[in-house]
């Protein structure tokens, strides 16, 4: 019997989750980026993290996060070389708890800095 699937913590949703070429984008091929793929390129190529500060953020082993950087990096250059439309959805994430209220979240890196707390 497989092991159940640990939830990955995510601290926001993406505004914006589709991505693609401005003509024909009807007629592209389309692929799927989940949430916690999302999370972890925005936790290390955005906010400048490495894998285990990512990983301690979302509650998952180190291995977990190289698996998932990896694979939204595969992604995200696919969609980018070859002119398809990326969408973010799906996967197996909790989103941060105190996403409404970002003065009581002191453990996600995006409501730190949005309060200057670093």
């Amino acid at each position: 019997m497989p092991r159940p699937r640990k939830f990955k913590k995510v601290c926001t949703l993406p505004q914006i989750k589709e991505y693609g070429p401005i003509y024909n984008s009807h007629e592209t091929e389309c692929i799927i980026m989940s949430v916690e793929e999302y999370e972890t390129i925005r936790l290390m190529d955005f906010e400048g993290l490495n894998q285990q500060q990512s990983s301690k953020l979302m509650g998952v082993a180190r291995s977990t996060i190289q698996r998932l950087y990896d694979t939204a990096r595969k992604k995200l250059a696919d969609s980018l070389i070859n002119g398809k439309t990326l969408k973010i959805q799906g996967g197996n994430y909790k989103l941060c708890s105190d996403v409404q209220n970002t003065d009581k979240c002191n453990t996600c890196i995006c409501h730190r800095h949005r309060h200057g707390r670093n």
